[in-house]
């Protein structure tokens, strides 16, 4: 079977599911790594004044448009790092500009357990693009330009690993050099997409949609907790990878404001006692703003609209990270 067979026959999986819940929609009547900055115009068209109107009072298709350009991000890290290739173009167009894919190979797993697990989650992050695209219909945006490159010292995943202290200046991260570096990549976005969902979904007013991020944060959080878990268990014979995901948690933490709110995968006052759910003290998961998961995937604590992972922005309104310079 051929790599394009291969994201194929994974879509026509899924496809019946897909589908059913398709018909449910049918019923329904945003440390500065470095500097950027971008003009606060919707990749959609419009005025900064309607521009500013909409992101201050987001729709439910603005939500979920915010949400597929995060699915996008890592439907493309996961199908290269698993499958070696990226998204169909039929999954590509929409409203916007549509970007190109910067980087991205598979990665020649030594685990056979990690490769499975990436497969797997591959095939859930192709379903969750599709499945948005197929609820947005017409509405839907298109994938904007990414950054996944792992060659690059000044690449997104270099500069996100080098504000965490995993490699010195000048020098490159490569996400699909080996099986753990594999981890940190996906441990660097599964946790933003958790609390991006939990974080969106009171903003959602149509209980279908809301049913359905439900389902999909659900899923994002069974992701993030096997990363979770594989990074621990490997952490027993490689303590390192124990205190590298810790220092991507606070790297995350210095973009995302002033609350000390994200966690690495050991207690904060005991590195013998496992961390796997990142939870407040009443056993609750934390949420953040589209800003607030802008200021990550663009690597900035300033107000912006492009950068890091999202070199020339995220399409739609919700396309502005919070400043906290």
């Amino acid at each position: 079977m051929t790599d394009t067979n291969v994201t194929l026959a994974l879509l026509e999986s899924r496809k019946q599911k897909l589908e059913q819940r398709r018909s449910f929609f049918k019923n329904v009547g945003g440390i500065s790594v470095g500097m950027v900055g971008g003009t606060f115009l919707s990749a959609c068209g419009g005025s900064v004044k309607d521009a500013i109107a909409q992101a201050a009072t987001p729709t439910d298709v603005d939500i979920l448009n915010f949400a597929l350009n995060l699915e996008y991000l890592e439907a493309q890290f996961y199908s290269y790092a698993a499958l070696g290739i990226g998204l169909p173009a039929n999954l590509l167009n929409g409203a916007g500009t549509q970007g190109a894919v910067t980087g991205g190979r598979q990665v020649q797993f030594k685990d056979p357990l990690v490769a499975q697990y990436a497969k797997e989650i591959a095939q859930d992050e192709i379903a969750h693009v599709a499945f948005l695209r197929g609820a947005l219909g017409a509405a839907a945006v298109a994938q904007p330009a990414l950054d996944i490159g792992g060659t690059d010292p000044n690449g997104a995943f270099s500069s996100a690993a080098r504000a965490a202290g995993l490699v010195g200046p000048g020098v490159a991260f490569d996400p699909y050099a080996s099986d753990e570096n594999f981890l940190l990549g996906a441990f660097i976005f599964e946790d933003v997409g958790v609390t991006a969902y939990k974080g969106a979904s009171p903003l959602i007013q149509n209980k279908t949609f809301l049913e359905a991020a439900a389902g999909i944060l659900a899923a994002e959080a069974y992701h993030a907790g096997l990363v979770r878990t594989v990074l621990y268990s490997k952490g027993l014979s490689t303590p390192s990878l124990r205190t590298a995901a810790g220092a991507i948690s606070d790297a995350r933490d210095s973009l995302d404001g002033t609350s000390d709110v994200d966690q690495g995968i050991v207690h904060a006052s005991d590195a013998t006692v496992s961390n796997i759910v990142p939870l407040d003290k009443d056993g609750i998961a934390f949420s953040r703003t589209p800003g607030d998961v802008l200021n990550i995937v663009y690597l900035t604590r300033e107000s912006v609209t492009m950068g890091g992972f999202f070199p020339r922005g995220a399409n739609g309104v919700l396309n502005m990270s919070s400043a906290y310079s």
